[in-house]
């Protein structure tokens, strides 16, 4: 008999809704696993970071309870969110894996000149902002994590995107042109999903 798979969570970004998986979720169907999808309102990057994080923390426990170990692939802004919970709420002690794409998890320059005042969570993205620079200073909580990136060296939403990674873990670029393309396009759903389903 298969050993069950352990859940996936997928967390989205930036403008976007649980609708930007739907080629993932689709490919994935043959392998029955099973999917969290949360909807995490942002307000067009108003709603700081960290209160993403809370509430993505709060839909994990209620579908899988406190303890059931998981694996978490945050794509843009979703992989910078998922790191808040990995890091400062505690998800690290439950999380297998953890896929970013697309990430800015050192920044992005296309967020340096958004004021905080009117969109914190656009602000947590700049290049050297408060939470990133405390989210990098100390990567202890991922080390007992399988982590891997994947970025596109052309995204203009994450810039430079070749900066799009984890500061652990293994890193892959992507030969994709677009930001979107990282969970959209054959080739870059092929490569996630086999990380996906590794054992």
């Amino acid at each position: 008999m298969d050993k069950p798979r352990r859940p996936l969570v997928l967390v989205h970004g930036l403008w976007d809704t649980p609708h930007l998986f739907r080629r993932l979720v689709k490919a994935l169907e043959q392998h029955q696993l099973p999917l969290q999808i949360p909807h995490l309102p942002h307000r067009l990057g108003a709603v700081p970071l960290s209160k993403l994080a809370e509430t993505l923390d709060q839909l994990i426990v209620e579908q899988w309870g406190a303890e059931t170990v998981i694996d978490v692939l945050g794509f843009s802004m979703g992989g910078v969110i998922s790191r808040i919970w990995l890091q400062q709420l505690g998800g690290s002690r439950r999380t297998h894996r953890f896929l970013s794409v697309g990430s800015p998890q050192r920044g992005t320059l296309t967020a340096q000149w958004i004021p905080a005042c009117l969109f914190a969570g656009l602000a947590d993205m700049k290049r050297g902002s408060p939470l990133l620079r405390k989210l990098n200073g100390d990567v202890s909580a991922l080390e007992d994590i399988e982590c891997s990136s994947y970025f596109c060296r052309w995204d203009v939403m994450v810039v430079p995107g070749w900066q799009a990674v984890l500061p652990v873990g293994e890193q892959q670029a992507v030969p994709v042109i677009t930001h979107q393309q990282l969970m959209s396009h054959p080739l870059a759903l092929k490569l996630v999903i086999s990380k996906l389903l590794s054992n």
